[in-house]
């Protein structure tokens, strides 16, 4: 009751299911438990001229008509005496009000039980009729009356007359057609007088526009009439002219062929009409609609327009249909969008930008028009992006132009949303136009605005500038702009701003341009100032501002890392304040600077390689080594800090978290100087009461398990390891139990296995730690995950144990216990399921020869599970979710146990009487439409494939179709990558058998390297998917060669002139070394070949590929190793052919230099196999 009804009511109309669901149970709940109370609601709401149109229209949608028509067979009489009789006028205007309201929701054929007989009839037409201050006796004659009223211009009595007379017209029977027609000369001659010259003022122009409007509802005349009015200038009566014909050619068909020579001019003028945008809407749909029927006549064809348009309609009802929660409804106007975007784009974005920056338009369509212009913009998908800016680029300037200045108009309204839409949606605009030149006044008329409009204005701009510089390259911009643009935000954000939303506008704009202040930052002042400005606004008033001044903070120490020093005292004094005594938003930011600055000193320590104290060159400053005694306690604070309910689960986040993350990042900076601060840290709080203390006392060791030296670390373990696996089952506290568990999990991770020379477990204690942590798999889902998770890591620090395992003992304990966890009715909760399933396939991979008879044993029982999710049930999607979740883990965990088989021709031999079983139930599991199983199920048929060798060309022809399905998914790329993956395993499987499949496999691998709809990370692996097949089909690649071949020369060039950041540098090494194995491939695949001789063209553009990687010196030691294995290859296959060609290379003498004197062992012994291979070809 006591609920805001306006957002339940706008709730109820969200696009969200969910939310719209639950504001419907919220009406539903009120009705029920207080009607008097939600039946005052609703009328209230209604009458709120303050309220939003779509929230009135739905209170006013109200209870249902069994509810109220019992109440409205009471009131009718009363309303209808008080109608006539009342002496307050106010009374009377509610009355014929509500009479009106009942009329519109109560009264027709959609109720069962009518308010209306043939007793009362006459007496509400007699009465409404009186109202209309005259009493003739047809309501007809009272409407026309009505209009001549002299106050008709007032209350919109003139408009409400004649909209009522169309809609009595509309409704009218077959009986009154006769009075209808009657009607036509009368209307016919209203709008005839209302064209006859006479002066007027300005004012009676736009009244008589507006009853020309009223009134343009035989045929010659009409039109000429019609045509007539497209004389006048006024928008009004074009639109209603424009509808009118719209009617006249839709009743005359195709005689309306014998105006069009006359009418075609006025039709053209008003779809040039774009400032007029609603009237080139109803232009536009009038010629697709309503000239239909004559096309046949005027062009001989007809054009395929279906019924659902937006002709006649408002932009503005459609949008709110978009947003309608009525399923069909919403499902139309969507439908009407997308037609009115394909049939004339520059006439629907010009709409939108219309609708946003109309004031008088509701907030919800406004701010629904700026969404759909962003996405007409921009796409995720980068080849739909690359149409979306080549569709705007190609546009009609004047569109433009129009929508460009509706934008920036916005940015001025004084509603939030709009404002915010617009900012987007112009940075979205620049996004397309900056880098072509084009918009080049934009920022300099954004920065004019600033000093001038009013503070909403004023924040809006910022807001734009902000997003702008996060969609735009720096490069784009020059710097002088930069250089206003900075100093308009830094302005923005000083103290002396007195309005908090500029501030904050400001303060987030900065953070998107800072990837534009590198020359700012190199010049000591402005850093100066720029510095002094965000670090007073950490101290703002208002939590926003100090949390996005924070997050400014936390982007200069990544980009400007090297600029902090003269800073970091003043930052860490911030820092620390915020910590201790801020709000948890904004302490968590400030927590995040540390962190940041931690990982710059990792990559710069990871980059340059091991100690380098007294290089000056080395561009590390050690802020964390300096601030370290101050630092880490501050971070031990916050462990203490966890909330009583605080969510355990992975994605949960708060300051304790928060602090024992950056505690981790710091451990892995400064290594074994860490450990002193934190021991005592730890023994003071370690046994305490409280469980907070405790629980902290264990995070904070957990959390320094990865940087310092065994050495230093294994004293400790062994001391803590017997009281944490006390404290794992005896601790009353789940938290307790929870962290101890993750830090078990973490000892054995970082100081367990061959990695260690002072092994912490032994054959004394395995045993106790194998039986806690089984143990611990029967607590809460949260303790019993992390328990998996360290057992999980407790199986592999024994994968290169040899022989023989301290687990084996307990393998099928192990086995059945994760079994039953996976089993577990809450198993789904903290990912415990999936967690149990990783941990057991870790268990199968890191298993002895030992174990093999029980690994062979689990196979059916995986495949029964498997078995059981593929049988016929109704599930509810919540239910299927769950179940292909749970298929992904089954493929997954058969996967694991193929491969744990297939290494041995033992256990081999013995497997594959499953083999057809499995396969089987993997050609079910495709019968799926989850991506989820079709990638777990793929690569596990990749397993099954590389383990059954040559027999598995019997599963090829049922299998084939659902690897072309896998090849052609674009949509989920990920499927497409692994499915390619498995071509990979299936070629070195069947070898020459897999001919027969080859040309359907590079015909759809050709596609997808064409495609600029497939995500780029898919391509590398189709190249190296050539090498494979050519390598399993020798000569008979040949017929694939020129294309192969072509598409590899094309890759090859694009892939060394590609600079960028880290991101693009890692996919270009990806890309070159998926072309260099499909060469090494191929060349491997046509040895001691008679067709050897066709790979002889190419080899000059291949030396010449090498020798520009080489040359750009950015490759990683992975390309490296395959890049000299091809040059090998090369000199190995053409013998003398290549030897001249290798000896003419511009760097292959000191590229196979480089490789032999490599300390990366793979790649040395590559290198001499090359320089073998190359020294007989230059022998011969």
């Amino acid at each position: 009751m006591a609920m805001e009804v306006t957002q339940v009511l706008l709730n109820a109309q969200s696009i969200d299911g969910a939310v719209r669901k639950n504001a419907e149970e919220c009406l539903k709940q009120f009705q029920e438990q207080n009607l008097p109370v939600f039946l005052v609601s609703l009328p209230g709401e209604l009458a709120n001229e303050e309220k939003p149109v779509e929230t009135r229209k739905l209170a006013g949608l109200g209870p249902s008509p069994e509810k109220l028509i019992p109440l409205v067979n009471v009131a009718l009489t009363f309303m209808l005496s008080a109608l006539t009789k009342d002496p307050i006028s106010h009374v009377k205007d509610a009355t014929a009000w509500t009479l009106g309201r009942i009329f519109e929701f109560l009264h027709g054929s959609v109720v069962d039980s009518p308010i209306i007989s043939q007793a009362n009839c006459q007496q509400i037409v007699t009465v409404l009729l009186q109202s209309m201050k005259d009493t003739p006796n047809d309501i007809v004659q009272s409407l026309l009356a009505v209009t001549h009223r002299e106050d008709a211009v007032e209350s919109r009595l003139r408009t409400a007359a004649y909209e009522t007379l169309n809609e009595v017209v509309r409704c009218s029977t077959v009986e009154t057609a006769p009075l209808v027609l009657q009607l036509v000369p009368v209307i016919m001659m209203e709008l005839h007088n209302t064209l006859e010259g006479q002066k007027l003022s300005s004012d009676e122009r736009e009244k008589q526009s507006e009853l020309q409007g009223l009134l343009l509802c035989r045929s010659d005349q009409i039109m000429g009439l019609f045509l007539r009015v497209f004389a006048c200038r006024s928008a009004t009566v074009h639109e209603e002219a424009m509808l009118a014909i719209g009617a006249l050619a839709y009743a005359t068909g195709a005689d309306f062929a014998k105006y069009m020579p006359e009418f075609y001019r006025y039709l053209e003028m008003d779809l040039q009409n774009f400032e007029e945008y609603q009237l080139q809407i109803r232009v536009f749909f009038f010629f697709l609609r309503f000239l239909s029927p004559i096309t046949s006549v005027l062009f001989g064809r007809s054009f395929p327009i279906g019924e659902r348009n937006i002709m006649a309609m408002e932009v503005t009802q459609v949008l709110l249909n978009a947003q309608s929660i009525d399923g069909a409804v919403r499902k139309n106007a969507e439908e009407s969008l997308k037609q009115f975007q394909e049939q004339n784009l520059p006439v629907f974005l010009v709409s939108l930008s219309g609708e946003l920056a109309n004031e008088e338009k509701p907030v919800e369509t406004r701010k629904l028009a700026g969404l759909v212009l962003k996405n007409a913009l921009d796409a995720k998908e980068k080849h739909r992006k690359f149409e979306l800016v080549q569709r705007w680029l190609s546009l009609d300037s004047n569109a433009k132009s129009q929508i460009k200045a509706c934008l920036l108009k916005t940015l001025t309204s004084p509603v939030s949303d709009a404002r915010s839409t617009a900012s987007q949606v112009i940075a979205k605009v620049a996004g397309i136009e900056l880098p072509h030149k084009q918009w080049p006044e934009l920022i300099g008329s954004l920065l004019s605005n600033i000093h001038q409009l009013p503070a909403h204005a004023k924040q809006a701009t910022l807001e734009t500038l902000g997003y702008l510089c996060e969609e735009v390259s720096p490069d784009v911009v020059d710097q002088d702009q930069v250089n206003k643009i900075l100093t308009a935000v830094v302005q923005g954000m000083s103290s002396s701003e007195g309005n908090i939303d500029v501030r904050l506008a400001a303060t987030t704009a900065l953070y998107n341009a800072l990837g534009f202040a590198q020359a700012n930052f190199s010049n000591d002042m402005e850093r100066d100032y720029i510095m002094r400005v965000v670090c007073e606004a950490t101290l703002s008033p208002e939590v926003r501002i100090r949390q996005a001044a924070f997050e400014c903070l936390v982007s200069i120490s990544s980009t400007y890392y090297e600029k902090l020093a003269p800073y970091i005292q003043d930052i860490f004094n911030i820092t620390a304040k915020a910590v201790k005594e801020d709000e948890e938003p904004v302490a968590l930011q400030a927590i995040e600077f540390w962190s940041s600055i931690c990982d710059e000193e990792i990559d710069i320590v990871e980059e340059y390689g091991g100690d380098f104290t007294g290089d000056f060159d080395i561009p590390c400053f050690y802020f964390i080594k300096q601030a370290l005694p101050a630092l880490v306690p501050m971070l031990l604070e916050t462990l203490l800090k966890q909330e009583e309910d605080q969510d355990q689960d992975e994605g949960a986040w708060n300051i304790a978290m928060a602090g024992g993350t950056c505690l981790g990042l710091v451990a892995r900076t400064v290594g074994d100087d860490i450990v002193p601060l934190v021991v005592p840290f730890i023994e003071e709080n370690i046994s305490k009461p409280d469980w907070r203390q405790r629980e902290g006392a264990t995070y904070a060791f957990g959390s320094i398990l990865e940087g310092p030296s065994p050495e230093k670390l294994i004293p400790l373990v062994n001391v803590a390891l017997t009281f944490m696996l006390s404290a794992l089952t005896k601790d009353p506290s789940s938290h307790v139990k929870d962290t101890t568990a993750w830090t078990l999990g973490r000892i054995f991770e970082f100081l367990h296995g061959s990695v260690v020379d002072s092994p912490i477990i032994s054959q004394a204690n395995c045993q106790q730690i194998v039986t806690v942590l089984l143990q611990s798999m029967k607590d809460t889902p949260n303790v019993a995950e992390k328990a998996c998770g360290a057992l999980y890591f407790l199986a592999q620090g024994y994968e290169e144990m040899g022989p023989s395992s301290p687990l084996t003992p307990f393998f099928q304990e192990i086995v059945q216990s994760l079994l039953t966890v996976t089993h577990r009715e809450d198993a789904v909760e903290s990912r415990l399921r999936t967690a149990a399933y990783e941990t057991l396939n870790e268990v199968v991979r890191c298993s002895t020869d030992e174990t093999a008879p029980l690994v062979l044993q689990l196979v059916p029982v995986i495949m029964m599970e498997l078995h059981n999710t593929l049988e016929g049930q109704k599930l509810s999607s919540d239910e299927r979710e769950k179940q292909s979740e749970l298929q992904g883990l089954l493929c997954g965990c058969l996967q694991v146990i193929i491969q744990k088989l297939g290494s041995s021709e033992t256990t081999k031999y013995v497997f594959m009487q499953y083999a057809d079983q499995i396969m089987g139930l993997f050609l079910r599991v495709f019968a799926c439409r989850s991506a989820t199983v079709h990638e777990e199920a793929m690569l596990a048929i990749g397993a099954l494939a590389y383990a059954t060798g040559a027999d598995f060309a019997k599963y090829m022809p049922e299998f084939y179709r659902y690897l072309e399905m896998g090849l052609q998914n674009f949509e989920e790329y990920q499927v497409c990558a692994v499915t390619v993956g498995v071509v990979g395993d299936i070629s070195r499987a069947l070898e020459e058998k897999i001919v027969p499949y080859c040309d359907g496999i590079m015909t759809q691998l050709l596609k997808n390297l064409s495609s600029n709809q497939l995500h780029r990370s898919v391509k590398p692996p189709i190249f190296s998917c050539f090498g494979d097949i050519a390598l399993a089909v020798g000569e008979y690649f040949e017929k694939y060669l020129m294309w192969a071949m072509s598409a590899l020369q094309s890759a090859a060039e694009l892939s060394t002139h590609i600079a960028g950041d880290d991101e693009l540098v890692e996919y270009t090494n990806s890309l070159r070394n998926g072309i260099l194995e499909a060469y090494s491939g191929i060349f491997q695949g046509f040895k001691n070949s008679p067709k050897t001789q066709l790979l002889i063209p190419y080899a000059p553009h291949i030396l010449q590929f090498l020798d520009g990687i080489y040359m750009e010196k950015d490759m990683d030691d992975v390309v490296m190793k395959t890049a000299i294995g091809v040059l090998g290859d090369l000199a190995d296959t053409l013998g003398s052919h290549a030897g001249s060609m290798i000896q003419q290379s511009v760097s292959s003498k000191d590229f196979l230099n480089e490789c032999l004197s490599s300390e990366d062992l793979m790649i040395k012994e590559s290198a001499e196999w090359a320089k073998l291979a190359i020294g007989r070809a230059i022998s011969v």
